[in-house]
Order: structure tokens, then sequence, then C-alpha cells
């Protein structure tokens, strides 16, 4: 009985040994000597990866970069459904990474949290993007005016951060949002105080200058220096002292402000 048992334990090791140096081979070609030959948005990496799922269906990579594209060009139906075969094909690898894409790209809170909270059970915590899952989640919770969970996890995000990296490493980000969290909590005071940490790890970041302007308006009740203020931010904003996530440049994030949206006459 034991060396049946072992006898199938072989087979099942070779079987699956072969399967994935299989599946390599089959990656390397679609991939580093096809896909990766083109720029992601061009009609020659969608022809390689296309190739390459006639080829293996159930490799979730091709599906992760069948999406890619998508996800740039806001075709976000299609994007969610190759990205949903990526999950299935590979749950850890890829479930926290479609809870990111949910909060910033399909900005759906409810299902972004679902995944965050679901990877972090089952694999737990990992970082996207340069920030970890309780950022997202916490963006999420801001975007569904839960601003005590908000809070909560934000604080938890800088905390970790101190704790395994030191201060130096806690992202802007990640006291510009407290600021805000402050902010729609209506404690204008600490809103100031963490925006003003925000900017002093970038300085002139014109999205926490104006929420600064307004968070003073708010306590002080002077227009005339908010409007000065409002200015100042918006001359920095054209100066492209705005969001410099890895994202940013295809999706605004929560908060980012629509200058379109702001009147700054007198």
């Amino acid at each position: 009985m034991k060396k049946f048992l072992t006898l199938v334990f072989l087979y099942f090791f070779f079987n699956c040994f072969s399967q994935n140096v299989k599946q390599d081979s089959i990656i390397e070609k679609y991939t580093k000597k096809c896909a990766y030959q083109f720029h992601y948005l061009a009609q020659g990496w969608e022809d390689c990866i296309n190739e390459g799922l006639k080829a293996d269906s159930a490799i979730a990579i091709f599906w992760h970069h069948k999406a890619l594209p998508l996800w740039k060009t806001r075709k976000y139906e299609l994007a969610l459904k190759s990205y949903d075969k990526a999950v299935k094909y590979n749950r850890k690898e890829y479930l926290g990474r479609r809870g990111f894409l949910k909060c910033i790209f399909l900005k759906n809170y409810t299902d972004a949290l679902k995944d965050l909270d679901a990877a972090t059970k089952e694999y737990g915590d990992a970082i996207q993007n340069d920030h970890s899952y309780d950022f997202y989640k916490s963006l999420c919770y801001l975007q569904l005016n839960d601003f005590d969970k908000a809070l909560k996890l934000m604080q938890s995000e800088i905390d970790k951060i101190k704790k395994q990296s030191g201060v130096d490493w806690v992202s802007p980000l990640c006291y510009f949002y407290t600021g805000i969290i402050y902010y729609e909590k209506r404690d204008y005071k600490s809103a100031v105080e963490e925006l003003d940490k925000a900017l002093k790890l970038y300085p002139n970041f014109s999205d926490a200058e104006y929420y600064k302007a307004l968070s003073l308006y708010k306590i002080n009740n002077d227009f005339k220096t908010y409007l000065e203020s409002a200015r100042l931010a918006k001359k920095d904003y054209d100066k492209g002292l705005t969001f410099k996530e890895g994202d940013s440049p295809y999706e605004k994030y929560p908060y980012e402000v629509n200058w379109y949206l702001i009147n700054l006459d007198d």
C-alpha cells in the first residue's frame, strides 16, 4: 500500500512538473518572444496574447496581459471579464490586484473591499503600486463615506510603515488622505496638521495645498486668504505638482482636485 501511494504521488508530481514546464514554454513564446516586443497598447501585443490563449487558455498571466490595455483605455467591462479569468487561474497572484483595480480604475468600492478583504484573509497583506491593502481599503471606505473606518485603516497603514521601514518611508499620500478624512469629519484643525505633514514630504503638492486652504477657510472664514491660497495651489498644479502615483496619469485618484469645478474669481 505504501509503495502504491508513493507511485501515485510520483505520478502526480511528475505530471504537474511536466505541465508547468509546458506552460512556462508557452508563456515565454507568447510574452518575451512576442508581446513584449510591442507596447501594450499596440495591436501586436493583443495579437500575441490572443495566440497565447489559443495555446492554453488556463494561463493566468495571459488574461492579466489581455486586460492591461483595456484598463488603460477605460474599457472596464471587458477588462474585468479578462481579469476575472486571471483570478480564476491564479487567485493568489491576482485577487489583491483585482481589488486595487476595482478601487482605482473601476471605482466599485464595495466589490474592491470584498477582494481586498478576501486576499488579506487568504494570503496575508501585500503591496499594490507602493501601498498595502489597508491603504486601498481606506480609500474605499472614504469613498463610501465611512470616515471612521477609513481613518482607522489609514492610521494602521502609517503605523505599519513606521514600524517596518521608518518614518521617512511614509508616503505623503497617507498624510494627505488622513487630512481629507479629518476634513470630511469636520475636524479642520487636524486636517491642516495632516496636510502639513504631506506638504513637508512633498512641497507644493497642489492638492494638499488646496484642501489646506479650504480647511483654514472653514476655521477662519477668511475668503480673501482662501482665494489667494487656492490660486497658488492652481499655479503649482499647472507646474505638474499633483498626484504622481504610477496610475495617476490614467485615472483620477479620490479627492484629486478637479480645477474645472473650482471658482477662483473674486
